[in-house]
């Protein structure tokens, strides 16, 4: 429980002190006691704005000392999703970009 209010905060501090996050969710899985946390940057470059976040530096020591591991996966926007699950040929966009309106959803 402890973690879950500490990412509340974290959360918190970050969107106080940039204005880069999107959004992000956090989900557990309390058969498999496992916590995943979801964010997301319009760029690389912005996810390493939580490093000026003091409070997500002390947070992020924490774990280790509670025992509990960590891991981390950053994904790239891989664009349109027929261009992701098919192959298509639809040409990438940026998830920013507004989709034409001649284009099938």
């Amino acid at each position: 429980m402890t973690l879950l209010v500490l990412h509340v905060r974290i959360k918190r501090a970050v969107r106080r002190q940039t204005d880069a996050l999107i959004g992000s969710r956090l989900m557990v899985d309390w058969r498999r006691k496992v916590m995943f946390s979801v964010s997301m940057w319009p760029d690389i470059e912005s996810v390493y704005a939580m490093g000026e976040v003091t409070r997500h530096v002390l947070a992020a020591r924490l774990p280790r000392r509670l025992g509990v591991r960590t891991a981390c996966g950053v994904f790239c926007y891989a664009g349109d999703w027929r261009r992701v699950m098919f192959r298509g040929g639809s040409t990438a966009l940026s998830p920013f970009a507004p989709v034409p309106a001649d284009r099938p959803s």
